[in-house]
């Protein structure tokens, strides 16, 4: 699994790609954290476009994305998810907590 983390004027994009399950979940989110600790952004994207599977380790990274960016007082977008990934997410209904494009 692979993050791109690109920051300018308190926006914070996170381009992931490859494989989000148990095994890269923990780097990807000390990744996720020490970003937003760096840029203390008011808006954060979450790129899924790269990713080619995810389990429920990416629900949790997205949940604990959008309670960080709450904590900051700024907002989450989730864009590019593929479809194996959208599923996972409809299932656990992560769309009712985040906005999904």
């Amino acid at each position: 699994m692979e993050i791109q983390v690109k920051s300018a004027d308190r926006n914070l994009l996170l381009e992931i790609s490859g494989e989000l399950d148990h095994h890269g979940a923990r780097s990807a989110l000390r990744e996720l954290e020490e970003a937003l600790d760096a840029a203390l952004p008011r808006k954060l994207v979450l790129d899924l476009s790269g990713i080619t599977f995810m389990d429920s380790s990416g629900i949790a990274l997205i949940l604990r994305a959008q309670q960080k960016m709450r904590l900051l007082d700024g907002s989450l977008l989730v864009r590019g998810t593929p479809p194996q990934a959208r599923r996972v997410l409809d299932a656990a209904g992560v769309s009712r907590l985040v906005t999904i494009k």
